[in-house]
């Protein structure tokens, strides 16, 4: 019997605007394993389906454009608590586009209990 886990691989992604915000303020603290928190940012006058990402309440960044629709789309519906974001990968000597990778797994339901 296969054991299920409680979460599943939804993305994988670079963090991206990472050096148009706070990012450089928290990059020493930016560990593996450490949680992020996506926020949707419906206003964006850059991008209309923008979800932010926070660490520590610094925004370090954005999930990027050509991937954000659908985690937007379930943010917007209100879903925020599926998603589990954590640090994936540190790079100091990428670019700086490319320094942080962020993974988003999905949540899985609990089971009522009987």
């Amino acid at each position: 019997m296969k054991i299920k886990s409680d979460k599943e691989h939804f993305l994988s992604c670079h963090v991206a605007a990472f050096t148009y915000n706070e990012g450089c303020e928290v990059f020493d603290k930016l560990k593996i394993g450490k949680e992020v928190q996506l926020v949707r940012e419906d206003e964006n006058v850059h991008d209309h389906k923008a979800v932010a990402i926070f660490f520590n309440k610094k925004h370090i960044g954005y999930i990027p454009r050509q991937l954000n629709e659908t985690i937007a789309m379930f943010l917007d519906l209100g879903y925020s608590d599926i998603f589990e974001a954590r640090i994936q990968s540190v790079d100091p000597t990428a670019h700086p586009e490319q320094q942080v990778s962020i993974v988003i797994y999905l949540k899985r339901r609990k089971q009522e209990q009987a």
